[in-house]
């Protein structure tokens, strides 16, 4: 048998066209047609199309099935022309990104934030543009820029509306960032670009029904149905931070050190013991320093638990059994096909993987197989790069013959 074949998703007609070369390319018109259901006629207008835009390429011929019949001219994504811009604005740092039409990174550059006012944040993330696409783009012109960051993001009229760990409110993202890069722009939470990620370039199962849980400096969630992701009628869908965990969460079995069961953290809200404040980076470190741990920045934690340190690894275990209550909690809320947990100890320790499933197991009542359902994301390491371009690529590929100013209009 051969290899299982991507679901085929939901957009318009075009987009699907696209989707589908995305997926499978090369690959020839009529094979497209059949994995759409759309008509060969349909097809190859929107490929000529695509074509003229600089979207897609031929590849070379091939002969068709055991040398009959007429060649076929396979269709495969041209990443020689265009790229896409990202963002993620991070609770201490900005990561500036260029990623092609498959989804690669190619270029990005993080930096600490000097200064949190939004105006000072955002213009400098269209000054440091010009630079990244001198060096790395070659010949390549920028289609979109996409920015991603967390907590309440409006999509639809590009605002961050509520950030209260950057002291952000009602902030015009895509009104600034516009004016200052000459790009469009498309603005929404990190946790919704990562899920719509996995769509595009990571785990095919996402493809009809996600949870995409987010854990860093903030705490967030995405829920995707049908191939869709969910926004709500306000944008405020995957609001999780001030989920209740409680404060326990011992070393399990074969855990180093001995058990501490610190206090429940006091979180913004008013409330001890919710996920984000019992798991989010900050805890972490205050927590590591507390035990004694030489860290400054979190990545030294991330590096000391990766060496093998015990309290760090320690530290990881008990974050991960914490997230795997919430875990279990939201797959019995939404039944998804897959829950995606972007989180370093997760994606890297596998010790961490295996105690956020075993929590699954033993608190969710809808999974029965935490190992198929609960998966690391697809972008360790590069998560926050990844983000902010996935924005902009998510529009690019849910509406090609859209307005895009710098392709070729559509015919």
């Amino acid at each position: 048998m051969g290899a299982a074949i991507p679901p085929v998703r939901r957009s318009s007609a075009a987009g699907a066209v696209l989707n589908a070369i995305l997926d499978h390319g090369p690959v020839a018109r009529s094979t497209v047609a059949r994995l759409t259901g759309l008509s060969p006629a349909a097809v190859s207008g929107h490929s000529a199309q695509f074509l003229a835009r600089g979207l897609i390429r031929e590849s070379r011929e091939t002969a068709g099935p055991r040398g009959l019949g007429r060649p076929h001219i396979p269709l495969e994504i041209d990443t020689g022309r265009y790229l896409v811009a990202g963002a993620h604005i991070a609770v201490l740092h900005t990561t500036l990104s260029l990623m092609d039409l498959r989804g690669r990174v190619v270029a990005q550059d993080r930096r600490p934030h000097q200064g949190t006012d939004p105006d000072r944040v955002l213009r400098g993330l269209a000054a440091r543009l010009p630079g990244l696409v001198d060096a790395h783009a070659g010949e390549r012109s920028v289609l979109a820029f996409g920015v991603a960051t967390g907590q309440w993001v409006d999509p639809a009229g590009g605002v961050v509306v509520d950030h209260p760990r950057l002291g952000w409110r009602d902030v015009p993202v895509r009104e600034v960032l516009a004016a200052d890069s000459g790009l469009p722009v498309h603005v929404d939470s990190h946790a919704r670009a990562l899920a719509r990620a996995e769509q595009l370039f990571g785990a095919v199962r996402t493809r009809d029904s996600a949870v995409v849980l987010f854990i860093g400096a903030v705490v967030d969630a995405a829920f995707a149905t049908g191939g869709v992701v969910h926004r709500g009628p306000h944008s405020g869908a995957g609001s999780v931070a001030h989920l209740p965990v409680g404060a326990d969460g011992a070393p399990g079995p074969g855990a180093p050190g001995p058990s501490r069961q610190p206090a429940a953290e006091p979180c913004s809200c008013g409330t001890a013991g919710c996920l984000q404040s019992e798991v989010s980076e900050p805890t972490l470190l205050r927590r590591a320093v507390e035990r004694g741990l030489p860290v400054r920045v979190f990545r030294d934690l991330v590096d000391l638990a990766l060496e093998g340190e015990p309290v760090a690894v320690e530290l990881f275990r008990r974050r991960a059994r914490l997230v795997g209550r919430v875990a279990a909690l939201l797959l019995d809320m939404f039944d998804p096909e897959v829950l995606v947990v972007v989180e370093p100890g997760a994606g890297r320790l596998a010790e961490c993987l295996a105690d956020l499933r075993d929590e699954v197991g033993a608190r969710s009542w809808v999974c029965d197989d935490p190992e198929q359902a609960v998966v690391a994301s697809s972008f360790i390491g590069s998560a926050l790069a990844v983000a902010g371009c996935a924005v902009a690529l998510g529009a690019l590929y849910a509406d090609p013959l859209g307005s895009w100013p710098v392709l070729p209009a559509a015919s």
